[in-house]
């Protein structure tokens, strides 16, 4: 409904006689359905002696005022038609639309999710564990519900493991909780929902002025675990470095013609600790050695294990040249007992994997990484990569080594993302990414010299010269024996073009790379043209040509990891006598969120 003033001056213009406006106005009002309430016709109290400031705002003030009493007419007559509709037995249910001149009222049944939701729910929660197929099913199903509902995953929250067994009696996951009352399982889940009843909708409803068990506490942001911290009791060795750090000569030295900072002398840690720990010198070498086994302290040219004398330098970790750059250094080194690398391992590919469950979609190709960046889980696993600052990687074996690397890889690649950001237009600043660095086993490990120094034997990167550990330094120790091409269908750069997201598990990371690079090959890392006899391929098999071999040989190699059409065109133009063209995709850098 509205109004409508019209103006008789088809020009516009106001007639000024005597200093006095003459102004012919017709009000239009729309009248309302029958069934509602007339207004009354406004009071007509026009001075044409009015000034014509005071003419609109009069104007105004009828319109606003006669807005509200016909909003509120509306209202009171829908509602009188709402009773007689539910009073009247007659009346056509089924009925959703129906209209009044200027009025149309839609009316929408509510589904079952809708009355859930519009209702006090109960809370939802279940206990799960890293890459559960069980677990993953319930959070799958929860999720195509539309049901909101708290994970506590016990391998990121270790603590709750106890919670589990007190509440249920078994560390078996999943654990599923409507408030605080025990549901079961992924069985006891599927079950309800498959009933005709609405069992499912009928056990999340709180029944009114029913009481129940309070439901399990949802992990809270920032709060580390009593088990974390179970590592942190301090050992000898820790007592006597940081009174070394006080009482040592540490300063500036000028060594072989350059200023080498923050150092001090074998002689003078030999003599300090003679004296602390009452030690003879021979004793006090050997605790020397060990502190830089332990990397506590490294030589300021990283030439000799630790030797007495006052021509050997050695400064402690934290006053590493590169310490500051690396992200999972907090202004201090980590003293405590390094943790075992298996140990690390594990843990690293737990929280991860985690993550992923709860932040990816279910593909792995889109990850949301400002949920991560907000995630308890991500904060914990920062607080783990502390531990990698002095781990002793050598006693890893192979195929642990392997999984560790690229596990590392990838958890670096979302750090980065969350910490550098990405360039314009949404795409991956490559520099930036490839030299984010981690203090790991005491020396720096950027993204490139994972990937091309350990995961690729130490082989150049493509248009380098170099490769990336020289003869002699001690990172190399760590660089895979034998260089395997599949691992580039593990490691992601977090672009779309790149191969998804996802965690290795040391006892099964080659059959694991093996069913990653199928995976690859069936999405878009090969397309083939019989027409034109042309294969195309991602561009990551000419960047590292040298790992896959000469280009008719890669599509040889390829065939076993293909599909069966794929494979059998691939195989019908191997088998011509005629030449098969290789051509190259374009490749898409931007972020995969």
């Amino acid at each position: 409904m509205g109004s409508q003033v019209e103006n008789n001056n088809p020009n516009g213009n106001n007639n000024n006689h005597n200093n006095h406006v003459t102004v012919s106005k017709t009000l239009t009002i729309l009248q309302p359905h029958s069934l509602l309430p007339k207004p009354a016709p406004p009071n007509s109290n026009k001075n044409n002696n009015q000034n014509d400031a005071v003419l609109p705002l009069a104007f105004g003030k009828f319109f606003r005022q006669r807005s509200n009493d016909l909003s509120s007419a509306i209202s009171r007559g829908i509602s009188s038609i709402k009773q007689s509709i539910e009073n009247d037995e007659s009346f056509n249910k089924n009925v959703t639309e129906f209209n009044l001149p200027g009025v149309k009222v839609v009316v929408t049944a509510k589904n079952e999710s809708n009355v859930l939701l519009s209702m006090k729910a109960r809370t939802v929660t279940f206990f799960s564990r890293s890459n559960c197929r069980d677990c993953t099913a319930v959070r799958r199903l929860f999720r195509e519900r539309g049901l909101r509902f708290v994970e506590i995953n016990v391998d990121v929250y270790v603590e709750r493991e106890k919670e589990v067994v007190d509440r249920t009696g078994s560390k078996t996951v999943p654990k599923i909780f409507f408030d605080g009352e025990l549901v079961g399982g992924l069985v006891e889940l599927n079950a309800m929902m498959r009933s005709g009843d609405g069992e499912l909708e009928r056990r999340l409803l709180r029944e009114e002025g029913g009481k129940s068990e309070a439901a399990p506490a949802a992990p809270a942001y920032g709060f580390d675990d009593d088990v974390a911290k179970e590592d942190e009791e301090e050992g000898e060795m820790v007592r006597v470095v940081r009174v070394m750090r006080q009482r040592l000569p540490i300063q500036d030295r000028w060594i072989k013609m350059k200023v080498v900072r923050n150092c001090f002398s074998g002689t003078e840690l030999v003599d300090f600790l003679v004296h602390y720990l009452h030690s003879s010198r021979p004793k006090a070498v050997e605790i020397g050695k060990q502190l830089c086994k332990k990397h506590f302290i490294h030589h300021v040219l990283g030439e000799y294990d630790f030797e007495e004398g006052n021509n050997h330098f050695y400064r402690f970790l934290e006053h590493e040249p590169f310490i500051t750059k690396c992200f999972n250094f907090r202004g201090a080194t980590n003293d405590s007992e390094p943790k075992a690398a298996a140990e690390l391992c594990d843990r690293l590919t737990k929280i991860m994997s985690a993550i992923l469950e709860s932040y990816a979609s279910d593909d792995r190709r889109h990850v949301d990484y400002v949920a991560i960046s907000k995630s308890e889980e991500f904060r914990r696993y920062v607080n783990m990569t502390q531990d990698l600052q002095r781990v002793d990687l050598l006693e890893l074996s192979e195929n642990e080594k392997l999984a560790f690397f690229l596990n590392l890889y990838n958890a670096m690649v979302i750090h980065a993302v969350i910490r550098v950001g990405v360039g314009q237009e949404g795409a991956i600043n490559r520099r930036s990414f490839s030299d984010f660095l981690y203090l790991i086993g005491g020396h720096p490990y950027s993204l490139s010299t994972i990937k091309n120094g350990i995961l690729r034997s130490n082989r150049r990167s493509p248009y380098s010269l170099v490769k990336p550990f020289s003869t002699g330094d001690p990172r190399l120790e760590l660089a895979l024996l034998k260089m395997n091409p599949l691992i580039h269908f593990g490691i992601c750069n977090a672009t779309k073009s790149s191969p998804k997201v996802r965690f290795f598990s040391p006892h099964r990371v080659a059959e694991e790379l093996r069913g990653a690079a199928r995976e690859f090959f069936a999405n878009d890392g090969i397309e083939v043209d019989l027409e034109k006899r042309t294969i195309y391929l991602s561009p990551i098999f000419k960047w590292y040509g040298m790992d896959f071999g000469q280009e008719r040989n890669i599509l040889n190699w390829m065939i076993s990891y293909l599909d069966p059409n794929k494979a059998g065109l691939v195989t019908h133009l191997l088998g011509d006598a005629a030449s098969v063209n290789i051509s190259y995709k374009n490749y898409d850098w931007s972020i995969n969120s």
